[in-house]
């Protein structure tokens, strides 16, 4: 009796097919639809029926046809999907050129950025469209960061000078990042907060009472991580030759003290330099100007914000003193190291593009 319907390609696998398909049948991380296509080709080459194959494999009949004639046709050069059709472009190349020149070029007529709304509407296009083509050209939202460049004309120099010193310490000396940070606030809410709870965080009133200021005095190692901190009401030039004076009692005698310092006026009185003639032992390195993200001792003082005054609540400088105190004691149980890793080159060629990025900017 002639058989009716579509007649079955005759499959016939090879040695190298059956490994190949045997393995991803196997392998764990093989996709779901990759290991079921191997599975069916392997099921139809030990000569069941579609019939059987479909019911063991839970697909349908028209399923192991198609993958079987695609094996036959192909063979495992077929065994992904064939490229779909996608809906045809709308938004031409001149559509593009005018949402970029609209963004770098433009302001919102009642605001000082733009979003992809505002910007929509001028280009003739739909939001979803705008925020496409900022994400395809690299524009970030409006978004803005701060940054200062450095005007200082010794900047190259002080900057390998400083990153060779955290990268290869000199022998016989200790260094030390040194920083006043002055005018402390105390601060207390008008208002009691509301604690956290399942389901609230953590609120409190927008306004604060300012009850007086203090101010900190750090030295950092930054080899340790250990941190010698003194306390002041008054961040003048005498306070910090009596911090001077703290530093040159913990630094053993045999070790030369090289500290590393910002610019600031009380840096560089003559009340501080009558001291370091006194001990010449100990030698000022300063930061460039504008440029103060280059000692370690800043990325402390900015943990040391984050864990104690910007949350905490201080109805006193006593409170506020004693606060920092704390932190200290609990911050010496475990310091950790501040790792130096960019060398001087890398930053000063990224400086270097930076410069030449914005250079024709017109600013």
């Amino acid at each position: 009796m002639r058989r009716l319907g579509r007649p079955i390609p005759t499959l016939e696998v090879s040695a190298e097919e059956r490994g190949a398909l045997e393995n991803w049948a196997r392998r764990p991380k093989t996709a779901h639809a990759t290991a079921l296509r191997a599975r069916v080709i392997l099921g139809c080459a030990a000569g069941n029926t579609h019939t059987a194959v479909a019911r063991e494999r839970r697909v349908t009949q028209p399923t192991v046809g198609k993958w079987r004639r695609r094996f036959v046709t192909k063979r495992l050069d077929g065994w992904l999907d064939e490229p779909r059709p996608s809906a045809p472009r709308t938004v031409t190349d001149a559509a593009v050129a005018r949402v970029v020149t609209l963004t770098l070029a433009t302001a919102p007529r009642a605001a000082t950025h733009g979003s992809p709304r505002a910007r929509a509407r001028p280009g003739g296009l739909s939001q979803s469209p705008v925020s496409r083509i900022w994400r395809a050209v690299s524009l970030p939202p409006p978004r803005s960061e701060t940054v200062k460049r450095s005007p200082d004309p010794l900047f190259i120099d002080q900057v390998r000078d400083l990153v060779g010193r955290y990268l290869n310490p000199p022998a016989k000396a200790l260094g030390l990042c040194v920083e006043e940070k002055a005018q402390i606030q105390a601060r207390d809410r008008s208002q009691p907060l509301l604690p956290l709870r399942p389901g609230q965080v953590e609120r409190r009133t927008p306004d604060a009472g300012r009850d007086g200021t203090t101010s900190l005095f750090a030295a950092l190692d930054p080899q340790s991580g250990r941190v010698l901190g003194q306390r002041h009401r008054r961040p003048r030039a005498i306070e910090f030759r009596k911090f001077l004076d703290t530093i040159d009692a913990t630094v053993p005698e045999d070790l030369a003290g090289h500290l590393i310092v910002d610019n600031a006026a009380t840096h560089q009185t003559a009340r501080i330099q009558r001291w370091l003639a006194q001990r010449p032992r100990y030698r000022l390195h300063f930061t460039p100007k504008g440029a103060s993200w280059i000692t370690r001792v800043e990325r402390w003082c900015a943990v040391l914000t984050e864990t104690q005054r910007r949350r905490g609540i201080h109805r006193s400088p006593r409170d506020l003193e004693v606060a920092i105190d704390r932190y200290l004691t609990v911050y010496h149980d475990a310091p950790k190291p501040f790792v130096w890793t960019k060398t001087a080159d890398e930053i000063l060629a990224r400086v270097a593009r930076f410069c030449h990025r914005i250079s024709d900017s017109g600013h």
